[in-house]
């Protein structure tokens, strides 16, 4: 009889290990993928690539080289040594490399360059081993970051982690933007927002949080919009106003740069991202915020009740320039372009008490203060020509008692997009799907 006791301890080492100086002038073993080979003839350097980053292995004429080519997976043995000029700064002196295996065919790009070139049609198509180049590796380091920050951050802040159906019977978000499915016969949908279940979860653990994704039937083709994307959810109760949870986003976005900066810091010299400055987030209202950048850039307002992309990346501008933010926060969005749920705002129903975040010019967050009295939540649904009883399971949170609540939904592939400079959205998504694309 045999049993496992755990995780067991390999002889082959990793780069954290090897840059650690604990193993110079040691024989070491190590695996990988073959990333680049260089023959300077006499010497041969190869280029390892590990699962955190690469190291340099040096190996000179008596070295077995047969069946070593860019994308082979290899074992190396040899002796491990200080090099200042190769990445890490430590390399390898190959004593053996053992070929575990070889690709069938050779790769159909460059994988090792630094910069691939590729239009994104191309790009996408080719996904499963364009990846493998260390800046496209880089952008989802950078996408893991974001996700282990909002997670970190959230349970320190006492919310709990909840896993909601993406499998529902009506939108929560309304309008036609919804995908529909056959359910054993029945109408079904695929979730546009985890909204119903996280306010739900609100009166069972008072602070909720989520990390899965939604989707949108939107029938565009921008570079900002994707028909399935992850959204970083959380709900919170007893909340003395919607600023409450502008402040945990605030501290979520400090944390999160904070924990790039330290343990992100090769990813984001690869891609040249400059951290932005998150001590403090400048909040405006919706008409002033479109007042301010149209006097300022001389483009007339034309839609009163929504931002138009052009409207976003001029507040954004106004915002780096005037108040030397790379955020905003624009609140209090009219109602009529807001949910149901939507607070309205007791001063002014034409207006919510929510909010959007722009970053550098673009809506990376939608939140607010939700509704929790059920007679004002029938009524709203009724002046918008909605019908309560379809969402029976919904209201039953608040015919059975709610605390003032609110939350938000912050689009990774937005932020991480915003964060790395890319231009298009479906750069910050490992596999995307859009109105064309439903592979790889």
């Amino acid at each position: 009889m045999q049993y496992t006791t755990g995780v067991r301890k390999s002889s082959r080492l990793e780069l954290n290990e090897l840059k650690s100086g604990d193993y110079l002038g040691k024989t070491v073993q190590v695996t990988g993928m073959i990333h680049a080979v260089r023959d300077m003839g006499g010497i041969t350097f190869l280029t390892l690539r590990k699962r955190d980053g690469v190291i340099q292995c040096v190996c000179g004429e008596a070295i077995d080289l047969n069946g070593v080519c860019e994308e082979a997976a290899v074992e190396i043995t040899g002796a491990l040594h200080e090099e200042k000029r190769a990445p890490g700064g430590v390399e390898i002196a190959v004593e053996q490399v053992d070929v575990l295996s070889t690709p069938s065919e050779p790769m159909p790009v460059p994988v090792s360059k630094w910069k691939l070139h590729l239009n994104l049609d191309t790009e996408l198509g080719l996904r499963p081993v364009v990846l493998r180049n260390l800046r496209e590796r880089s952008v989802f380091k950078i996408q893991e970051g974001l996700g282990r920050a909002f997670r970190e951050y959230l349970q320190k802040e006492g919310f709990t982690e909840i896993h909601t159906p993406k499998i529902v019977h009506a939108g929560a978000e309304g309008g036609s933007n919804i995908f529909r499915l056959d359910y054993f016969g029945r109408k079904a949908f695929l979730g546009q927002s985890p909204q119903f279940y996280k306010q739900t979860m609100v009166g069972v653990y008072e602070r909720v949080f989520e990390v899965a994704p939604v989707f949108r039937a939107e029938k565009h083709s921008t570079t900002r919009h994707l028909n399935e994307y992850t959204s970083l959810d959380f709900e919170m109760g007893f909340i003395d106003s919607f600023e409450d949870i502008m402040d945990v986003e605030t501290g979520y976005l400090q944390y999160a740069m904070e924990l790039l900066g330290r343990e992100y810091a090769a990813d984001l010299k690869r891609l040249n991202v400059v951290l932005p400055c998150v001590k403090q987030i400048p909040c405006v209202r919706f008409d002033e915020a479109k007042r301010l950048a149209s006097e300022k850039y001389g483009r007339p307002i034309r839609d009163p009740y929504d931002l138009e992309p052009e409207e976003e990346i001029n507040i954004g501008r106004y915002a780096r320039e005037e108040w030397d933010s790379d955020f905003v926060f624009v609140t209090h969005y009219p109602s009529k372009k807001r949910p149901f749920y939507a607070m309205d705002d007791p001063q002014n129903p034409k207006y919510t008490l929510s909010f959007d975040l722009l970053f550098r010019g673009m809506e990376i967050t939608t939140g607010g203060q939700r509704i929790h009295d059920y007679e004002e939540q029938v009524q709203k649904m009724l002046q918008r020509g909605m019908h309560p009883e379809e969402f029976e399971h919904y209201l039953m949170i608040h015919k059975h008692g709610m605390p003032p609540h609110g939350g938000l939904g912050i689009g990774l592939e937005r932020l991480t997009m915003k964060l790395c400079g890319l231009d298009n959205v479906r750069y910050a998504t490992l596999f995307p799907r859009d109105l064309n694309r439903l592979e790889p």
